[in-house]
């Protein structure tokens, strides 16, 4: 059997941002999988489900501390997903778990559930109303945070969907949320629908999802220069899509443009494949989910939107907006512009003038700043069998 200490030591959050003080592996996992010892050697085969695993720590320390087979993982972010298979790979353990989508696939005869808890209590309840939903009427789960991201919220989140919640003993500032006694419930509260007037536009949100049904103020600045936004433009891209409001609304405004909405979050896209159906733009909305357009060809789309997060995880952290901004030059064509929304103080014109091109500053309001970045025929390599491109 492998010693779990070794194992969570050789975790990496890569293909995620890595930086010194962005971590793998942290005191709130070593806290659930200890906490959750006794409930994980007592149960049987295919009985642990484990759900928004940072970076592997729960399923390979779980699997590697009491030598567990068919652990199935459900993570929202497909960073964390695919550094989960890179680590389960160095490790030797990428036979023991499968992934699902949340839902009975994932849940169905579970006993026990790890869980960190999402930052979001949407997204906490479309996960409990889930679990208490599909797992076994005497599932445990053992759902943890480092202290500074708890509130008494979530317990209260946690009781709308078990009878019974209750916390652990903190260590190294870390709790643990346990639940038990499944609640009888109604019909699934997620999916959420909305029809936002102001924009002539109904958004479908899952609870996981950015802003959930509502307008994003960032987003909301951003369309109203919908109009100017490259006029020839036939493709365009809205990166890190969320919802989807962004690259509905574009599609409904220039019906010769199809676009492509990219997140890593396995509810957004969700979400904005929803929101498409829903406002009849399906057929020239596509939505992938990929880590900022890796996806995505070289030159192959003449317009990027994006409005990028200012944090990774739970830190506050540049390192995501940047990774979007090199990938839009990568992905733009000669001319191709990329419109982006982001706090002020921020101040990444200058990163974007870098990793695009010729950057200004088309609005500014009291909170947020929208920039126009044109793509540079002189800051790109010549195409193979151009010479003169």
């Amino acid at each position: 059997m492998l010693e779990v200490d070794d194992v969570l030591s050789r975790l990496r959050r890569y293909p995620d941002v890595e930086a010194v003080n962005l971590y793998a592996v942290d005191a709130a996992d070593r806290l659930i999988l200890d906490v959750a010892a006794e409930a994980l050697a007592a149960t049987g085969r295919g009985r642990v489900a484990i759900v928004d695993d940072g970076y592997g720590a729960l399923t390979l320390g779980a699997v590697a501390a009491h030598d567990l087979r068919d652990v199935r993982v459900h993570q929202d972010l497909l960073t964390g997903e695919l550094a989960l298979a890179n680590n389960a790979r160095a490790v030797g353990l990428a036979d023991r778990y499968s992934v699902h989508v949340l839902g009975a696939e994932l849940l169905a005869g579970a006993e026990v559930v790890l869980l960190r808890l999402p930052r979001a209590l949407a997204g906490l309840a479309e996960i409990a109303d889930a679990v208490a939903r599909y797992a076994a009427p005497g599932v445990t789960v053992f759902a943890g945070a480092r202290d500074k991201y708890l509130t008494p919220a979530m317990n209260e989140v946690l009781a709308e969907s078990f009878t019974s919640v209750r916390a652990s003993r903190g260590r190294q500032k870390s709790r643990i949320l346990l639940a038990r006694e499944p609640r009888v419930l109604g019909d699934p509260p997620y999916p959420v629908r909305r029809q936002l007037d102001e924009i002539e536009l109904e958004v479908v949100a899952h609870g996981a999802a950015f802003s959930g049904s509502k307008l994003d103020i960032g987003t909301r600045f951003l369309l109203e220069h919908l109009r100017r936004m490259k006029p020839d433009a036939r493709d365009a891209v809205d990166l890190g899509c969320g919802t989807g409001i962004l690259a509905v609304s574009l599609a409904k405004a220039r019906p010769h443009v199809t676009v492509v909405g990219t997140d890593q979050s396995a509810a957004a896209v969700a979400s904005a494949r929803a929101t498409a159906a829903a406002n009849a733009v399906a057929d020239r909305v596509r939505v992938l989910r990929d880590d900022a357009m890796t996806g995505l060809a070289d030159r192959s789309t003449d317009l990027v939107l994006c409005n990028p997060p200012f944090h990774v995880g739970a830190a506050v952290h540049t390192g995501a907006a940047i990774k979007m901004f090199g990938q839009a030059g990568r992905v733009l064509r000669p001319g191709g512009e990329l419109w982006t929304v982001y706090n002020t103080h921020l101040n990444y014109r200058g990163v974007m003038q870098r990793l695009v091109g010729r950057t200004e500053v088309v609005a500014r309001n009291a909170k947020f700043t929208v920039t126009r970045s044109v793509r540079g025929l002189h800051d790109l390599p010549p195409e193979p069998g151009n010479p003169d491109a």
